[in-house]
């Protein structure tokens, strides 16, 4: 601020000068004013300089020689915009590194704005999705991609779980599209080539089937010769019969293990064809609560359901048996003897519920996000006492994925454990279409 105290004292003067003159002759007023209009033309000229400097400040140009105040301005000027100018190199260079790291990732990148259309993408998005630069940018993305199912995920808003479908351009190719929300409405796409992990998962998927498949026959035969042996033993031969027995029971628990994994290869098959109709649930509840009360004689759990009876769903009747069944089953096998185990059915504004809550020792919170993997073992004694194949789960959250809804696992050791499967709200089967049906 000294520039500007030395400038004001400098037009002060000027004034004193001027008013003293012009008394001098007689007018002061008009010596006031042969000084200030000279310096007003002055300010003048100084301001049309530095318009002209602004005007052309795009272009490389240094400001005028300036002093004083004005000198202190154009200094000042010139320095915020050098600042500005580095400053935006700066962010463009940052921008083209982005560009050129996400050029060279073989994932497509494609930056969708708020209202659906193409902003922006990165090589990959030629080569996968066949994008051209020149006519493309700023076109619909559903117009460019018109594949029914991406349609209709792109629209639906739930981008949770990604989609994989076939490539309308590459056949043989197998795409996985991701999607996640961004800014106010902006939404980032990112594309991936998984056809090798499509191929091996479906070689794992047939080799597990075939294997199933294959030992099935077997199975059936050892145990059939099995329990014919063991009607004909002697009661004079315990130690025949024991091993026998023993045999037996292992038998039966490779024929579940293989039956689960004939059912969880079926449920992982996309593509098998499956009844969707509606479903009683508070039925369907009430004889898998009496399927658990028949093999409770020996731990005397006290098994409780408590279920809306008017609500009932769209589904794969027994794809949800074999889940809601497998849930209630692991609560009565795994829970102390005397337990309480109880069977909810309900649903609020957010959707519809079937849970499963026991008192039980509970699970350390640790497994809880691999339980539903497949032969993953909490702990591994229980599993070996109850006989458990290690599929339940898995069969669990497969089942829920086809029907849209997902698996939520509470639980404490001590505490006891809560199975949540939450269906979404327009699973519902309403009064109006039951009337019809």
């Amino acid at each position: 601020m000294r520039e500007w105290t030395i400038e004001l004292n400098q037009f002060i003067l000027l004034l004193i000068i001027g008013a003293a003159g012009g008394w001098v002759l007689g007018y002061p007023g008009v010596g006031v004013a042969l000084v200030s209009v000279p310096y007003g033309f002055w300010m003048l000229f100084r301001t049309r300089d530095l318009a002209r400097w602004l005007i052309r400040s795009q272009r490389d140009v240094d400001p005028p020689e300036s002093s004083g105040i004005w000198g202190q301005i154009f200094d000042a000027l010139y320095q915020q915009k050098k600042d500005f100018r580095r400053e935006v190199n700066d962010l463009q260079g940052i921008i083209q590194r982005a560009r050129q790291s996400t050029n060279a990732i073989r994932d497509a990148v494609v930056v969708v704005d708020r209202r659906g259309n193409l902003e922006w993408w990165n090589e990959a998005g030629n080569q996968l999705l066949g994008f051209r630069q020149q006519t493309d940018q700023g076109h619909s993305l559903t117009n460019l991609l018109r594949d029914p199912r991406f349609i209709g995920y792109f629209e639906a808003g739930e981008y949770e779980r990604p989609l994989e479908i076939a490539s309308t351009r590459q056949p043989g190719v197998i795409l996985q599209f991701q999607i996640t929300r961004f800014g106010e409405g902006e939404r980032l796409l990112v594309v991936r080539d998984i056809t090798r992990l499509h191929n091996l998962e479906q070689m794992r998927q047939d080799f597990v089937a075939n294997v199933s498949h294959e030992l099935r026959t077997p199975l059936t035969v050892i145990k059939g010769y099995l329990e014919t042996f063991m009607d004909s033993v002697q009661q004079d031969h315990p130690q025949l019969r024991r091993g026998l027995e023993r045999m037996n029971e292992q038998a039966s628990r490779m024929e579940a293990l293989v039956t689960d994994l004939l059912l969880l290869s079926r449920l992982e098959t996309e593509n098998h064809s499956r009844e969707v109709r509606p479903v009683g649930v508070p039925k369907l509840l009430r004889q898998i609560q009496g399927d658990a009360l028949a093999m409770n004689d020996a731990k005397q759990h006290n098994i409780v359901l408590e279920a809306d009876p008017e609500l009932d769903i769209y589904g794969d009747e027994k794809e949800l048996r074999s889940a809601f069944s497998n849930l209630v089953m692991n609560a009565v096998k795994y829970s102390p003897a005397g337990s309480t185990i109880t069977i909810r059915w309900y649903q609020d504004d957010k959707g519809i519920y079937m849970e499963v809550e026991d008192d039980g020792d509970g699970i350390d919170p640790q497994h809880l996000p691999r339980l539903t993997e497949r032969f993953y073992r909490a702990d591994q004694s229980r599993h070996s006492k109850t006989g458990g194949t290690g599929l339940g789960l898995a069969i669990v959250k497969h089942v829920l994925i086809h029907h849209g809804a997902k698996l939520n696992i509470y639980s404490q050791l001590g505490e006891g454990s809560v199975f949540t499967c939450h269906f979404p709200r327009n699973s519902r089967q309403s009064k109006d279409q039951k009337s019809v049906a």
